[in-house]
């Protein structure tokens, strides 16, 4: 095999091992209510102050319609707040409840540990060499 199917290989399977390693670890017991992608929607709508859906359906690159769809059922879950703004009555804002922001810390300790042991083998320059080539690479794919 040569180095670009090497490399194709190796990519294929790193992000498919990464969404399966995902859905196990999140979808616990707990969490059994709710996708790996609700959990996509729930880390962008974040721990801050309330934000307006179409600012989080812009982050997940995802229509206004589909937003509504998965925070219909976030929202029938306990997960996330819908409340109207006061400035503009058309505008939806969007904020995790209690359960949200714990779905959220759960989420984020899942990419610590996960980032924290794939570099733990790695040396400082590795770990430099590891984050210059993966940030080129995320270059490259939005560049497309």
């Amino acid at each position: 095999m040569d180095l670009d199917q090497t490399l194709n290989t190796l990519l294929v399977s790193l992000f498919h091992d990464i969404m399966d390693l995902e859905e196990k670890s999140l979808i616990t017991e707990e969490y059994s209510d709710i996708t790996v992608t609700d959990m996509h929607v729930i880390e962008a709508i974040g721990m801050g102050e309330p934000q307006p859906s179409s600012v989080i359906a812009r982050k997940l690159d995802i229509t206004m319609g589909t937003l509504t769809k998965a925070i219909d059922g976030l929202s029938d879950s306990g997960y996330v707040n819908r409340e109207r703004s006061t400035q503009d009555k058309r505008v939806v804002l969007l904020s995790l409840t209690k359960r949200g922001e714990k779905a959220f810390e759960h989420h984020a300790m899942f990419h610590r540990n996960m980032i924290r042991g794939a570099i733990a083998q790695l040396g400082e320059e590795e770990r430099e060499i590891l984050g210059k080539t993966l940030e080129d690479l995320m270059k490259y794919l939005r560049s497309l």
